[in-house]
């Protein structure tokens, strides 16, 4: 039988899943089509590492390893959901609801001594950060937003900041002594192993890692960001800030790059609190109670301190002769710099940009900013997007063009996959990665505290990356331009290896470029103002700012791009949006009954699932329910479907049952297949009927609280209520056959 793999995620995702599920299930089995589940959930993905501590009942089979393998075949036909990209915080979090909930799990590890203790960090380090994503991704991104999705935003436009041309907003980004000015890469002529090794000034040698595996034409990158430059650069910024009377912030992906940036989120918080940490540094060190985790982690947790009072009003007067903090939550007192996973780079520069440049202040006012950015390698981008603005003023959602992406993404490509790369050096010297004869291909001179890492591209994913750019060329009629710096190391190597790929491909009449990032920002730029579309052919981390800079700035919300990853062995993967916003709806839903997730981006992914499916398994009908959904989804839009925006209007329950509407009248209407119409004519009779009784329904329960269970696992009957409140419409579905 066919079969969908639709994953269970995290928060919102995971909650409009219990709605939106039974739906597509009702519908799919009409072609034959069988919709399984596999939870890679942060809660799932911890449990499924300790099986030797849990009851039968409690394990869980390890989801995202099988999904991995899945994803090699070419029957693999995969929905994925945002999930939790896990900060430590966020992990500790989950650790202890699963705990309250009877899961006997040990502690996470801040510093192991042990053997047992090493071992249990490790099995956490599996769920760490971006520990998803590189598995399931064994093709590269082909992400854009679809024609429904543009016309509706070019017919509403969403709201744009004003711009002034005497906006203080900029980059801050160091350029020296970073990842970018230390780069270092290689191309491999042939299979081999390499080996990490730092050498301390006196000659020892620590090995750092060891038998990592590497493929003829693989990239292999070396680079470092020394602490003290970063100290040095901080402390410059903490001052210019200040001293321009704008906000300070700071803008880095602690959830993707979960080694590193944790790291120099540390940094910036020592930065800011300087004379705190000087005086009372060994006395937070000693509590455990790290800047890595944020000012958050570090005041809840001094009412434990004999002098916790003291260090809180310290940090307290920090604060109030500081330069003022951008704030991700005025109401609450939080700011820019108490979570590190709160402020992730690629959703928080297009919302600043957005907003007319202006970050929230702790009045609640908007604020000119200083976005601090401290790798040069892709600061430009913004850079260059905020001096478009100041010039020409905020861009019209309703004439401007779109940028769609093609990212390189498979195989862990680049950054993404450097996480067991990654050091803080402990102790001066060199770091040297060696081939497997003990050549030194690669070698930095580094200081302690400094963050050493090396990154993998393999050649196979480039291919196929270039031929996905020709293609996408090809069928939209786009320029591509593909996002590289010739005086970056990696970029350079890639550059050679896209110049020979283009010659196995017929070009004639696309045009087809290579340009710096912050040129083709400029250049991107100039031609979405004159309503022009232009692709950008990215590597993985451009690939994730890209899309959702363009589209926060096009669509208002990246949520609603159509995202396949056309897997290389010939499956798919079909990818729903991103989940920025999650955490703040299942707050509301908690609080109120009411869910904003926009489910579009799963409306999307599932049309162009079945559309897959229908190819590859030859299924009519599965082809039949794709096009349906399509025609679906462009009156869901056209008819303002979408979640409201207050108590009252229709949530994300009541966007379902919409769609469902649509869907079932679009199936009626088709001609090709008349058992089918029959079935679905039925179907939407009793929709349509009941359209009233079942809108009241939902909007019933709206405004009491809602009990879920849990938040990072909530319990799947207690979710399934609350998701589910109409006895009419899951009557009606029941029917379906």
């Amino acid at each position: 039988m066919a079969k969908i793999i639709y994953t269970h995620t995290d928060e919102a995702p995971l909650l409009a899943t219990y709605s939106f599920l039974p739906i597509i299930a009702a519908y799919a089995k009409t072609a034959g089509v069988d919709v399984e589940t596999r939870d890679i959930s942060l809660a799932g993905r911890v449990i499924a590492q300790f099986p030797d501590r849990l009851t039968e009942e409690q394990r869980l089979d390890d989801a995202l390893a099988e999904l991995g393998e899945l994803a090699t075949l070419p029957e693999a036909n995969i929905i994925k959901l945002p999930n939790i990209s896990a900060s430590i915080p966020q992990l500790k979090a989950t650790i202890a609801e699963l705990l309250s909930q009877g899961y006997d799990l040990p502690a996470y590890p801040e510093n192991p001594q042990t053997d047992e203790e090493r071992e249990t960090r490790a099995r956490y380090d599996k769920v760490k950060g971006s520990a998803v994503n590189p598995v399931l991704r064994e093709g590269n991104s082909d992400r854009r937003a679809p024609a429904s999705v543009k016309n509706y935003a070019r017919s509403h436009p969403h709201s744009m900041g004003t711009w002034s041309r005497d906006s203080k907003t900029s980059v801050a980004t160091m350029g020296h002594d970073d990842f970018r000015s230390n780069e270092q890469s290689v191309v491999l002529d042939s299979d081999d192993t390499l080996s990490i090794v730092h050498v301390g000034v006196g000659g020892e040698e620590t090995v750092l890692k060891e038998g990592l595996a590497v493929l003829a034409g693989e990239v292999v990158d070396a680079t470092f960001m020394s602490a003290a430059a970063l100290d040095a650069f901080l402390e410059e910024q903490v001052a210019r800030a200040k001293a321009d009377g704008v906000l300070f912030s700071a803008h880095l992906k602690a959830t993707m790059m979960k080694v590193s940036d944790p790291i120099i989120f540390g940094h910036v918080v020592r930065a800011y609190f300087a004379d705190v940490f000087a005086k009372y540094g060994e006395d937070l060190a000693a509590a455990g109670l790290s800047a890595n985790d944020g000012l958050g982690g570090i005041l809840g947790g001094l009412d434990a301190l004999d002098n916790g009072a003291e260090i809180k009003a310290a940090f307290e007067a920090a604060l109030s002769s500081g330069p003022a903090l951008a704030m991700v939550d005025s109401d609450k007192g939080i700011t820019n710099l108490h979570v590190p996973s709160d402020v992730i780079i690629d959703a928080s520069m297009p919302a600043m940009i957005r907003t007319s440049g202006q970050m929230w202040n702790a009045e609640g006012e908007q604020q000119d900013t200083l976005a601090v950015i401290p790798d040069s390698s892709y600061a430009g981008i913004y850079q260059a997007t905020i001096d478009d603005c100041r010039t020409n003023g905020a861009l019209d959602p309703s004439t401007m063009g779109s940028v769609p992406n093609v990212g390189l993404m498979a195989k862990a490509a680049e950054e993404y996959g450097s996480h067991d790369k990654t050091f803080e050096i402990p102790a001066a010297g060199t770091v040297e990665v060696r081939n497997a004869a003990g050549d030194v291909l690669m070698s930095h001179t580094v200081e302690p505290g400094d963050i050493w890492r090396a990154c993998q591209t393999k050649d196979e994913p480039i291919r196929d990356w270039v031929k996905l750019a020709v293609t996408r060329a090809r069928a939209s009629g786009t320029p591509a331009v593909f996002w590289l710096d010739a005086s970056r190391a990696h970029d350079a190597n890639l550059i050679a290896k896209v110049t020979d790929y283009l010659g196995e491909h017929d070009t004639e009449g696309l045009t087809i470029e290579i340009m710096a990032p912050a040129e083709a920002t400029t250049y991107s730029l100039e031609r979405i103002r004159r309503g022009e579309d232009t692709i950008s052919v990215t590597g993985n981390v451009l690939r994730d700012y890209n899309t959702d800079l363009f589209p926060i700035l096009e669509l208002g919300t990246s949520a609603k791009m159509l995202s396949i990853v056309p897997l290389m062995n010939g499956g798919g993967l079909f990818e729903t949006g991103a989940g920025g916003s999650a955490p703040k709806h299942v707050q509301q839903l908690v609080k109120e009954n009411y869910l904003r997730w926009d489910s579009l981006g799963e409306f999307f992914a599932l049309a162009a699932s079945l559309e897959h499916l229908a190819s590859y398994d030859d299924n009519v009908r599965a082809k039949l329910l794709g096009d349906a959904l399509d025609r679906a989804t462009e009156t869901f839009l056209n008819e303002d479907r979408s979640p409201g925006r207050k108590l009252g209007t229709i949530d994300n329950r009541g966007s379902h049952f919409y769609l469902a509407l649509y869907w079932a009248e679009e199936l009626a209407r088709q001609t090709e297949d008349a058992d089918l119409a029959a079935a679905f004519a039925a179907l939407a009779g009793t929709l349509r009927d009941n359209e009233q009784k079942i809108v009241d329904e939902l909007l019933a329960v709206q405004g009491q609280p809602a009990d879920i269970g849990g938040y990072f696992r909530p319990d799947p009957e207690k979710a399934a209520a609350v998701m589910r409140p109409s006895a009419t419409f899951n009557e009606a579905l029941a029917t379906v056959s």
